[in-house]
């Protein structure tokens, strides 16, 4: 692992990369003189008591599993990217930051990085807890290499970003955890790092303050720095990056524009199916048994679809018993995971669910939809007993590309023809 000047244009250059673990067996931990004493006067006492038991391993022992975290990733990235890193839970994205931050050693291969690089890992990285909030700005200025003059020149943009004010000279192991996030993306962002290295830790605070450093980034990235940044956050993901890395299983399986990578990451377990049918179960269990999107002709629609035609939503229920306040909704998402629509009952039926099995359709107009990959859940809830049942992302199409009449690609996310009149100008 090394940190180098800049050259030809790259910030991160990583190669063969490779982390491995080893799971189960004996923790190691710190043994005091005490410890060492207390386990030498047992130790007859357990080979004893395992020669009983037929025991052949010392307790506390166990297989070791080897895993790895990461497999043979390379990659590279340029000043200026702003980088999203997307994948499932364990897929190796706080791996790879943690070894580009310097925190772990990789078993294998390289990642050299070409700048001064500030961290947002986890909380409580890069922070003593006995020191105030003061003190551990300026040692974080410190460690990246920066002068006295420029943090306090900086200082008081760090502490009104972060919203400490009151608490600058506390030391920090007495802030909540929203507070340690505040304080310590504020130091991160604003001490001028070449390259940002940011991972989902911003879910630690408030909507607000998400929102602030997200703006912040898209500043970072604005002013031709580098953002490596990993999160579950699809639509945060889709706002500040160009290009997005998907990691499976430690390896990288998709690189590329974040719409097509993002994309094929929601999309990677879900085949494009008009329908979802199943069976009812025991009596007395309310429940959705079927969810088909339609043309208007009847055809359930599997494939990709022609946007400039309408189409149909058939949902088919079963109620044990009566119930005057539930009602259906049907919502849809985009290949983001960004809800776009919802409907449901009310809006033309009314509310209350008959006994036994029913069935709804839901029309939806020619030219509504985009082009592009959509998702249907629906639910049946009540404000009496909540949600209860629903059948989510059970449906998926593609609308293919459609053009106006005059020739013209649709963007957005609908492609409706909206009503437009000319004014007559008032007479004065």
């Amino acid at each position: 692992m090394k940190t180098r000047g800049k050259t030809n244009n790259l910030a991160i250059r990583v190669e063969n990369l490779s982390k491995r673990y080893q799971i189960g067996g004996p923790r190691e931990r710190y043994r005091t003189f005490r410890d060492t004493l207390m386990n030498a006067a047992a130790s007859p006492f357990l080979n004893v008591w395992n020669l009983l038991r037929g025991a052949h391993t010392p307790p506390g022992t166990g297989p070791r599993e080897t895993i790895w975290a990461l497999k043979d990733v390379s990659l590279e990235v340029k000043r200026g990217e702003v980088v999203g890193i997307i994948g499932s839970n364990g897929a190796g994205k706080t791996t790879l930051l943690k070894v580009l931050s310097r925190i772990t050693e990789p078993t294998r291969g390289c990642a050299d990085i070409y700048g001064r690089v500030g961290s947002l890992l986890e909380v409580g990285t890069g922070f003593h807890p006995e020191l105030t909030g003061r003190e551990n700005i300026y040692l974080n200025g410190a460690i990246l290499g920066m002068k006295k003059a420029v943090i306090d020149r900086r200082f008081d943009e760090i502490v009104a970003f972060a919203e400490v004010e009151k608490f600058i000279d506390t030391p920090v192991k007495h802030y909540s955890s929203g507070m340690y996030v505040r304080l310590a993306f504020a130091v991160a962002a604003h001490l001028e790092p070449e390259i940002l290295l940011v991972d989902e830790v911003l879910a630690v605070g408030d909507a607000s303050f998400q929102n602030k450093c997200l703006g912040k980034m898209e500043q970072v990235g604005g002013e031709g720095r580098t953002v490596f940044f990993v999160s579950h956050n699809l639509s945060a993901i889709h706002r500040l990056c160009h290009r997005a890395i998907l990691l499976e299983g430690g390896k990288v399986v998709s690189d590329g524009a974040t719409e097509s990578v993002v994309g094929r990451y929601l999309m990677r377990n879900t085949e494009y199916k008009g329908s979802f049918k199943k069976e009812p179960a025991e009596s007395g269990k309310n429940q959705i048994l079927e969810v088909v999107v339609k043309t208007r002709n009847g055809r359930v629609i599997s494939s990709d679809f022609d946007g400039s035609r309408p189409f149909d939503l058939l949902i088919g229920i079963n109620i044990s018993k009566v119930m005057p306040d539930a009602y259906l909704t049907a919502s849809v998402r985009d290949a983001f995971g960004t809800l776009i629509l919802i409907s449901d009952l009310r809006d033309s039926v009314g509310q209350g669910l008959p006994k036994g099995r029913s069935s709804y359709l839901v029309e939806f107009p020619a030219r509504l939809f985009a082009p592009g990959e959509y998702l249907f859940t629906v639910a049946i809830y009540s404000p009496t007993y909540g949600q209860i049942d629903i059948a989510a992302n059970v449906v998926k199409i593609s609308i293919r590309d459609f053009t106006s009449e005059r020739g013209e690609k649709r963007l957005g996310y609908f492609g409706a023809r909206l009503p437009w009149s000319r004014l007559q100008p008032s007479k004065s």
